[in-house]
């Protein structure tokens, strides 16, 4: 059964699971759907058409569901999607998808961190295990990789795709998509390494990280251009999941990905 303080507003049609907690002055809306455990805190808003998953907590001042800030949105019916054990902190927004442009939904995985003053537009996909630091804006229609951390005060520009296991400095502009396992930051941004600290922290052994960074050694310090890069590389490396989700990445790719920094800048991963 859920505990809903006497002071909260919560709409007869919304559906809360088990052991979720309402603190007072929250608000939330017709359409919701909320998992077991969740606690959505003192002053914390959920508009309608959204549904959040186990163990979630919603920190105060946080609004999720609010209807995009698309022109081109017309009242239609789209939605929020988070996973479990989410963790929304104080004043981050997360707003609903398009239908005449996006896909109608927004969507963020489990087990991510999104702190304070964030801003996740329209029709964006964040994935498992990803932190957006305080006062990062991702514009509508961005993709966030699982395991990607984005620093604070980043703004990433609409369209943009981040790829898995990837880290992006501070206070920087993308505009350019960022590649899987990649460090990517400075004004303006660019390719400066491999996410070294975080592949180990996640279990990576070196013999997989040095094959990584031997491939992006490849593609962006040999003097090829990005596609020839792309062909050295699949013809001269044995095939391997981390080859093949950097080669996916940049097929795909419709912005281009960001450009290499000074090769006299790069360092080592002894």
């Amino acid at each position: 059964m859920a505990k809903i303080h006497p002071l909260a507003t919560v709409h007869p049609g919304a559906k809360l699971g088990e052991n979720v907690e309402v603190g007072p002055y929250a608000y939330i809306d017709d359409n919701v759907e909320i998992g077991d455990g969740t606690r959505i805190l003192p002053h914390a808003t959920i508009f309608s058409y959204v549904k959040m998953g186990r163990d979630c907590t919603v920190f105060p001042g946080a609004v999720v569901g609010a209807i995009p800030q698309d022109l081109k949105f017309d009242g239609e019916i789209t939605y929020v999607e988070i996973g479990d054990r989410v963790n929304i902190r104080e004043c981050a927004t997360i707003n609903r998808g398009t239908k005449a442009s996006g896909k109608g939904v927004t969507r963020i995985g489990s087990d991510t961190l999104i702190m304070s003053y964030v801003h996740v537009a329209h029709d964006c996909t964040v994935g498992n295990h990803c932190i957006l630091v305080s006062y990062v804006g991702i514009a509508g229609e961005t993709d966030v990789d699982d395991w990607a951390i984005i620093g604070g005060g980043t703004k990433v520009h609409q369209f943009t795709k981040i790829g898995k296991h990837a880290m992006v400095g501070g206070s920087t502009g993308v505009n350019k998509d960022i590649p899987p396992y990649s460090i990517c930051g400075r004004v303006p941004i660019c390719f400066a390494g491999i996410n070294i600290v975080g592949l180990r922290r996640r279990g990576f052994d070196s013999d997989v990280i040095r094959n990584i960074k031997d491939i992006y050694d490849t593609i962006y310090y040999q003097g090829y251009n990005i596609s020839d890069g792309c062909a050295k590389v699949e013809a001269g490396f044995p095939q391997s999941e981390e080859r093949d989700t950097i080669l996916e990445f940049i097929a795909n790719s419709k912005r281009g990905i960001v450009k290499a920094s000074d090769s006299s800048e790069r360092g080592s991963i002894e």
